[in-house]
């Protein structure tokens, strides 16, 4: 079976202190990340063994992965079985990127987000250059903050125009009309991020096609509703994978609704849904962006 497995363990330690996150500047003590290591390495060896199934993994732990080694380790494993469609993860992009030179870069994907203020924007350029020396696919995106449209312009204007960048909603942030198309110049999918998606009694693909598996092996159908339908390494899950219409009133992340049945989405991101690299990249309204020297561009 094909079956998208979004990955989350005991890892919530971050570098960041990001004033939106709720995981900023957190710490994991030893003990902790060991136990986390030993979870994920559990997981990264179920995986490589379903030779009857075709995977899809996206790692989305709360904190930072990729300045762990056993997370960029995994990642270059899985990516070279050849029954993995797709390994990807979510990452500020703080980490060295030298490590992916082991990957198969037809199967590793990063989804990427730039946090201003936490780290120099050229910094982070230079990141999505290296990415692109190596032939990574990555998409790279911002929190839709007021203080993050300067900077959201400019790295739009730097990056190459196949990158993708998208722009998510802040929480509970409400936007007129006159905001929601200033973000929608830069990234014209944003409207599906807007507002909340109506969800509740809808076919979703979680639960059938698409599971959440925490590092104890407990599996639901996504991240948002935490019913179990089973454990990953007795198998038990299996019985368990049928449509099912989601129980929730709404869904309002990226992870969740993209897998609503009753959205283009799988359309619009064929072949890059874990990694949010669309199918066809839709064009940003350059107008609104700013003009930069020759030497400040990809």
């Amino acid at each position: 079976m094909d079956l998208t497995i979004l990955y989350r363990g005991p890892l919530a330690s971050c570098d960041y202190d990001c004033p939106y996150c709720p995981f900023a500047k957190r710490r994991d003590t030893p003990a902790q990340l060991r136990a986390d290591r030993a979870a994920l390495e559990r997981f990264t060896a179920w995986a490589g063994e379903q030779r009857e199934d075709r995977l899809s993994v996206l790692f989305t732990p709360w904190g930072e992965g990729l300045v762990r080694s056993w997370y960029r380790r995994a990642l270059v494993e899985l990516s070279h079985q050849p029954h993995i469609r797709r390994v990807a993860i979510q990452t500020n992009l703080s980490c060295r990127t030298d490590w992916l030179e082991a990957a198969d870069r037809e199967t590793v994907a990063l989804w990427c987000t730039y946090h201003p203020g936490q780290t120099p924007h050229e910094r982070f350029v230079a990141k999505t250059r290296q990415l692109g020396e190596l032939g990574v696919r990555f998409s790279v995106g911002i929190v839709g903050l007021p203080e993050h449209a300067e900077p959201a312009r400019r790295l739009r204007a730097e990056l190459p125009e196949h990158v993708y960048l998208w722009v998510n909603a802040a929480e509970g942030h409400t936007y007129t009309d006159g905001q929601a198309a200033e973000w929608t110049a830069l990234d014209p999918l944003f409207p599906f991020s807007r507002h909340p998606h109506r969800s509740a009694g809808l076919p979703c693909r979680t639960g059938e096609s698409v599971i959440s598996v925490d590092g104890d092996g407990k599996v639901s159908r996504c991240h948002f509703v935490r019913t179990e339908l089973g454990r990953l390494y007795d198998d038990s899950f299996r019985a368990a994978l049928a449509p099912r219409p989601c129980p929730l009133t709404a869904c309002d992340c990226h992870i969740g609704y993209v897998h609503l049945e009753t959205l283009p989405l799988y359309d619009v991101f064929a072949g890059g849904v874990l990694e949010r690299v669309p199918r066809t990249l839709p064009a940003p309204d350059r107008r609104l962006l700013p003009v930069l020297p020759a030497t400040g561009s990809l």
